[in-house]
């Protein structure tokens, strides 16, 4: 399979997933950091902390940021590595999942509830943002001046 059919497939397999909610074993994690190597610290509604790893599927093709909030399964074979991630959720998990009931209680603060056009546009946290002028109070102010 090609690099781009794989990226296809993944992205369509992220985009469009059947939202079903988390089994018995898995549960949902936020994102605290990324540790280098496809390792993210996670943090439990319950506020533990481990590391959890990215399957090599979503490597190189999905990207996850600090805040995000992913699905893990648990993993028995190491012991800094306790999770691997099996689903990464996104605005419309979050508003199914709080309407099935399921969402837990401890991320409700951090989760935007609108979704709008604006929040899938990426915003580029580097450059500093600048006001056009175009506050009517600001512009009246510096006319009596």
């Amino acid at each position: 399979m090609s690099r781009a059919t794989k990226r296809k497939h993944v992205l369509m397999e992220v985009l469009q997933d059947d939202f079903s909610p988390p089994t018995e074993n898995q549960q949902i994690v936020k994102i605290l950091s990324s540790k280098g190597n496809n390792l993210h610290e996670v943090q439990t509604p319950d506020n533990n902390v481990f590391l959890a790893s990215m399957p090599s599927k979503f490597r190189k093709n999905v990207w996850v940021k600090r805040g995000d909030y992913v699905l893990v399964e648990p993993i028995k074979e190491g012991d800094k590595v306790k999770a691997e991630m099996v689903r990464i959720i996104t605005q419309e998990h979050i508003k199914y999942f709080k309407k099935d009931g399921v969402w837990p209680s401890a991320f409700n603060s951090g989760v935007k509830d609108k979704i709008s056009d604006d929040d899938e546009l990426f915003v580029n946290t580097n450059h500093r943002q600048f006001n056009d002028g175009s506050n009517s109070e600001n512009s009246n102010s510096s006319d009596t001046n």
